[in-house]
């Protein structure tokens, strides 16, 4: 992450989200109940997925996963979101600001291929059953997840260096809760459109690329459901695939409208509300949608529970 010697800016100022404080208090409290649901929610997932013989599946390994980079990623944002509502001076680093805009980068481009990989394992499981457990072995879901996080790690870098290479030496005001792209570019004092343009490309490759894998897959997922005979497992199986695709359409709506719209077009206000749902609201909402929709988590938690009140009982 290279950072030129003619930067003159040494920090930046958040302008946040609310200009009153009893606005900013109201956000604070709302905000902590969404962090502290998310990350014990998520958390809650791992340890269930951990804990549960039947979840040890391709499919929970991949929610596994997801779940953990839900936490990170809105972690990533969240805490120093949560301390600023609290201070009249909203700052960050320079340094401070590449750092979350580097983990949140890599952690939003993980997600997404995640979002890939699941829609893949499911098309394997429900198209190719007999073929299932070969192509989706344990090696395989490691070395998948394994790239998902060295994709982000890689593709953040590249982002995270060329925008850091930028000379600030003007206005330090960031018009947003936090160091995202867009607003940042904006404060640079020389051209940015090869960085405008890398930026689209860069998050057009990866969001439309798993996007494309997504409907490819669901594609052949939907045709094959609708060709089973048994009711109850078109049933089963549309469930199953009914939680991804929900958690799919929260993550894809804001993200697209965000980062594949013209740089021209950036609206403060629209883009603070759609930033509020993919780095808390969504986070939050992914454990609930996979358990509150899944029969196997439900019945995998009926049993956690059972059991700890035996325990409990003895």
């Amino acid at each position: 992450m290279s950072i030129n010697n003619y930067t003159s800016v040494t920090e930046f100022i958040l302008l946040g989200l609310a200009d009153t404080l009893e606005l900013q208090l109201i956000l604070f409290l709302l905000f902590s109940v969404i962090y502290a649901v998310t990350v014990l929610g998520n958390l809650g997932m791992i340890l269930l997925i951990r804990i549960d013989s039947q979840l040890h599946t391709p499919m929970y390994f991949f929610l596994a996963n997801l779940s953990f980079v839900d936490v990170c990623y809105s972690s990533t944002i969240t805490p120093k979101m949560l301390a600023d509502l609290l201070r009249e001076k909203k700052t960050i680093s320079f340094a401070g600001c590449f750092l979350q805009i580097y983990f949140f980068i890599a952690l939003a481009t993980t997600e997404c291929i995640l979002f890939g990989l699941m829609a893949y394992d499911r098309y394997v499981a429900i198209c190719n059953p007999l073929l299932y457990s070969l192509v989706m072995n344990p090696t395989v879901c490691l070395k998948m997840a394994a790239g998902a996080i060295t994709a982000g790690l890689l593709n953040s870098a590249v982002v995270t260096s060329n925008i850091s290479s930028l000379p600030f030496c003007g206005s330090n005001v960031i018009h947003h809760f936090f160091c995202d792209s867009p607003p940042l570019i904006k404060l640079a004092c020389s051209d940015t459109h090869l960085i405008e343009s890398l930026i689209f490309i860069v998050a057009g490759v990866n969001m439309i690329g798993a996007l494309l894998v997504i409907l490819t897959s669901y594609s052949y997922v939907l045709f094959s459901i609708f060709r089973m005979h048994s009711g109850e497992g078109r049933h089963k199986a549309l469930s199953t695939c009914a939680s991804h695709l929900t958690a799919l359409i929260l993550f894809y709506s804001t993200s697209i409208y965000t980062y594949l719209k013209p740089s021209d077009s950036y609206s403060l206000n629209q883009d603070k509300v759609a930033s509020v749902f993919y780095t808390m609201v969504i986070p939050m909402l992914n454990p609930l949608i996979y358990s509150l929709r899944n029969k196997e988590v439900k019945k995998a938690l009926r049993n956690v529970m059972t059991r700890k009140r035996i325990f409990s009982f003895l």
